[in-house]
């Protein structure tokens, strides 16, 4: 266990190195310089996403009252999230490379699979505050609701190689057509979605269908395993069943982790830019987390004891 000092000194050293060793694009931007680094920035904006501070004025505040000494640059809140917003493809970049430390790369097998999230009630009228990006959709654990689509690639570890976020109502197949492509043809623009897998993709059978199958595999390079749906002609020995139930079961705690440890459950963002980035910090925390329990001898999983409250 690591007192909350300790967290943020072992973070911003591994982010500063991270920094120096993969220096993000210099775009000319202007006005004053910012008050803090991008390592500072970073840092603040990983611990950011702990599910104890219950919204972000949250953590500002707590910010205030007990980090001033250690970033005395600490803008007003509003700059805070400008500075956090332009460092999101980096975060995104430090979440992969977390991921590559934790060994994702030589993993037989990912696990791919998607969840929903709720941005606001579904039963409230007007087009809310992400017109265009969030919609109604379906999913088994709210049911339905307004939101978005949230997909990632899981290793059996648990460390997330990639995410990606569409509207709620994107199916899983059109979802991972976009996201598989995006992987194996890389696109500025879309850095969260990671490197392709080096092995197979473990999936659920939402992701079904012989043709785009081999499409995947035979354009992407994408094998998926998929289990036959309940009523169809295929059927799997239930043995066989039982393995890649099993496989998948690491990616629904790490989708716990997400909804529940690092708050995505309770976000309410108002535009793309802002849930894509807390979205990135949310990631590369789950993987900044998994690599300090790696180096302490701990559960790479064992969040909720990791720092001393």
């Amino acid at each position: 266990m690591l007192d909350i000092d300790t967290f943020l000194t072992t973070v911003y050293v591994m982010v500063d190195d991270f920094c120096k060793q993969h220096p993000a694009p210099v775009a000319g931007r202007p006005g004053p310089a910012p008050s803090l680094s991008a390592s500072e920035v970073i840092t603040l904006g990983l611990f950011a996403q702990w599910g104890v501070f219950a919204t972000e004025r949250a953590f500002y505040r707590y910010a205030c009252r007990r980090l001033r000494a250690a970033f005395p640059g600490l803008p007003h809140r509003s700059q805070f999230n400008r500075l956090l917003r332009h460092q999101a493809d980096q975060i995104c970049h430090l979440g992969h490379w977390l991921a590559s430390e934790l060994d994702a790369q030589t993993c037989a097998y990912e696990t791919l699979d998607g969840f929903g999230v709720a941005t606001r009630n579904s039963q409230r009228r007007s087009c809310g505050w992400l017109p265009g990006i969030a919609n109604i959709g379906r999913c088994s654990r709210l049911g339905w609701y307004e939101g978005v689509h949230v997909i990632t690639a899981t290793t059996p570890s648990g460390a997330i190689t990639g995410w990606g976020l569409a509207p709620a109502s994107t199916k899983e197949q059109p979802f991972a057509e976009t996201f598989l492509a995006a992987r194996h043809t890389p696109h500025p623009r879309l850095p969260e979605v990671g490197a392709p897998a080096r092995g197979y993709y473990v999936t659920d059978n939402g992701f079904m269908g012989h043709d785009l199958q081999q499409h995947w595999a035979d354009d992407y390079g994408a094998h998926l395993v998929t289990p036959p749906h309940p009523n169809g002609k295929i059927h799997w020995p239930p043995a066989l069943q039982t393995y890649i139930a099993r496989l998948r079961q690491i990616v629904e705690t790490v989708h716990e982790k997400l909804l529940h440890t690092f708050r995505l459950d309770r976000e309410r963002p108002h535009d793309l830019t802002g849930i894509r980035t807390r979205m990135a910090a949310m990631v590369a925390l789950h993987n900044t987390c998994m690599w300090l329990n790696q180096r302490l001898g701990r559960d790479r999983l064992a969040f909720a004891d990791l720092i001393d409250w």
